[in-house]
């Protein structure tokens, strides 16, 4: 079995495009991080503050339920963990996702897609989030970019995992 884990969450299916691409360069296992409710286009929705995604990232606390899928993490030394960016930061839902397992010993290389905001503050949350896990840089892919998948591979070649 591999040793490195490409897990994410994808709510619109950009995400999961750029999680296959790592996936597959990096010879890693995949695992998809399905919110137990799937959101909802009205979900999604950042311009209304009732919306679904909204409440949820005004509550730092709030935990939304996952799937519960079987998945060995003990089995993973390495985990890219990718995610849209929403209000600065990564979802809930991967709050959810790191809450469930043991990180240390770990390396968590975080991605993210997002047009114009970075990766920084979701780094930081999940150093908070994931003790004793080394947490690296990270990227985020703009995925309108024409050359997306040449920048995927340029990146996991450059990890030497």
């Amino acid at each position: 079995m591999s040793k490195n884990l490409v897990a994410f969450f994808s709510a619109s299916g950009t995400t999961k495009k750029v999680a296959e691409m790592i996936a597959e360069e990096a010879k890693a296992d995949l695992f998809e991080i399905e919110p137990k409710v799937p959101y909802t286009k009205a979900d999604l929705d950042w311009m209304n503050k009732k919306s679904r995604s909204s409440v949820e990232m005004s509550d730092k606390k709030y935990r939304p339920e996952i799937m519960k899928k079987k998945m060995d993490m003990s089995s993973y030394d390495e985990i890219l963990l990718g995610f849209p960016i929403w209000w600065y930061r990564e979802p809930m839902v991967i709050r959810t996702f790191l809450s469930r397992y043991q990180w240390k010993g770990k390396t968590i290389i975080p991605f993210c897609t997002s047009l114009e905001v970075d990766i920084p503050q979701a780094r930081s949350d999940i150093m908070k989030l994931a003790p004793g896990a080394a947490v690296l840089e990270g990227r985020r892919f703009a995925t309108e970019n024409a050359n997306l998948a040449s920048e995927v591979k340029s990146w996991v070649q450059g990890l030497h995992i």
